[in-house]
């Protein structure tokens, strides 16, 4: 066992029918870390969580969170690990207070006794404390799942895409709460589909169909990006992405917000391109350099897996 670890899955498999949701998936989430597992729908980060959680039985490999095994320890785990699923799961027609109070029960505590703990979430909602959970606000909801998943003090917390459907402050009074739970000592297992929330991960895995493409840190993850990226955008951005994945000079190309990115190949000359547009009819055109960022080594490694 290492004790440094608060979470270590080596070669993990499951499948549905002939569906591989999980890979040989292998990683590990240092103590008093938070980790990221980054990865779009149908990327298998769910079907792990159940079997870290023991909710459910991998076909091949093994697992273990603060240092006991998830087929062989799984009642001694489900005391000492808060998971918040993807879908909101508390009791709508219970009050807020109803809820802490029921899932404190559960674990055999009160609400008083691990009161600290979730005291700096709890108390923004404490106020509605009478209001039935299936009248919350999406925000308001997220920190009465939270709540609940932390008031028998776990050790671990597995969080399954927790902002998903909320507004972008809730999103980011989220992360805030986390950095202040891991400052506490929490170790922190986080799935999320939105690429601009890894870099608020001390590392990540990033991952596809049930596989594991790369774990680094966010900034060692785009240092190790070794392209030319550019920025490119006209008047007619649809028209504009199909004249430049038929360019020869760029080695790929798709749409990122304001700009389309465009991954510089053999021969890319930037004043080049921009007067070959120019005189395809393209109005205000404009190319910049870009420094890459989660996304762009996302689709860069999916890229290498085809």
């Amino acid at each position: 066992m290492n004790d440094t670890l608060a979470i270590e899955v080596k070669g993990l498999s499951k499948s549905y029918g002939n569906v591989q949701a999980l890979d040989k998936v292998t990683f590990d989430v240092h103590r008093g870390e938070i980790f990221g597992y980054i990865g779009p729908d149908g990327a298998g980060k769910t079907t792990l969580f159940k079997i870290l959680v023991t909710l459910l039985n991998a076909d091949e490999g093994s697992a273990s969170v603060d240092g006991l095994d998830v087929a062989k320890d799984y009642r001694a785990i489900r005391s000492r690990v808060g998971y918040m699923p993807g879908k909101f799961s508390l009791y709508p027609d219970l009050t807020i207070e109803e809820n802490m109070d029921f899932f404190a029960t559960l674990f055999g505590v009160n609400v008083e006794q691990n009161y600290d703990l979730v005291a700096p979430i709890y108390k923004q909602i404490e106020p509605f404390k009478k209001r039935r959970a299936g009248r919350l606000s999406g925000g308001m909801k997220q920190k009465l799942a939270l709540s609940c998943a932390l008031i028998h003090k776990p050790s671990v917390l597995f969080l399954d895409e927790p902002t998903t459907g909320v507004d972008a402050v809730s999103r980011s009074e989220f992360w805030d709460m986390l950095f202040n739970l891991r400052e506490q000592g929490l170790s922190i297992l986080v799935s999320t589909p939105y690429m601009d929330e890894a870099s608020r991960c001390d590392r990540i895995a990033l991952v596809n169909n049930g596989r594991v493409l790369d774990i680094d840190t966010p900034q060692g993850m785009v240092d190790k990006y070794d392209k030319h990226l550019y920025g490119i955008k006209a008047g007619d951005m649809y028209e504009l992405l199909k004249t430049l994945r038929e360019e020869s000079s760029i080695a790929s190309c798709y749409t990122a917000g304001e700009y389309h990115h465009a991954v510089a190949g053999n021969g890319f000359d930037a004043a080049a391109l921009k007067q070959r547009l120019i005189t395809a009819g393209f109005c205000n055109v404009d190319i910049k350099q870009l420094a890459p960022d989660i996304e762009d080594v996302f689709i860069h490694l999916l890229s290498n897996e085809q």
